[in-house]
């Protein structure tokens, strides 16, 4: 069941639902915008005549990069990973949806392209995988409500305890 808007109040009155930081005007009628972080992990690889191993570990295929009020222009076909300003924390019982907003969509841009359900029991900032599929560079900037993050109760209680369970 997804939660509306005063649902989701009521959950972060209890402390089901923690957002840092939390602003209401990013609150919808069912879900809240996220807004991207000022840190980003572009791909250092150039194209090259083999594959790379679905084992292999996103660090050492990327490097980190601060981006500032000018922003970073995205190449078209470029993948790269951002990080939500925003921490989100859930209680056992709800678990969540990372989606990308259709402003951007609309754009060539997708800002979240696989991997959206967020399990519950999670404390972590957000990682958003973002695509350009325009045939233009686009440029995007830090501090942009660029994604929105959907609520849904669970039946029964679990806690995701996988790697990136308090990832920042």
């Amino acid at each position: 069941m997804i939660l509306t808007h005063d649902v989701i109040l009521e959950e972060i009155k209890k402390g089901n639902i923690k957002i840092t930081p939390f602003e209401a005007k990013n609150l919808g009628p069912a879900s809240y915008d996220l807004a991207l972080g000022n840190s980003l992990r572009i791909f250092v690889l150039k194209p090259t005549a083999y594959a790379v191993d679905d084992k292999a570990d996103y660090n050492d295929l990327t490097k980190l990069i601060d981006i500032d009020k000018s922003g970073y222009t995205m190449r078209p076909g470029e993948t790269l990973l951002g990080t939500t300003v925003e921490n989100v924390s859930l209680a056992p019982n709800i678990a969540g949806w990372l989606e990308g907003r259709s402003r951007f969509a609309r754009l060539g841009l997708m800002v979240h392209i696989s991997a959206p359900f967020m399990q519950p029991g999670i404390n972590n900032r957000e990682v958003l995988e973002i695509a350009n599929l325009s045939p233009t560079p686009l440029t995007i900037f830090p501090g942009t409500k660029i994604c929105q993050f959907v609520f849904e109760y669970c039946q029964g209680e679990a806690i995701y305890k996988g790697r990136f369970k308090s990832q920042k």
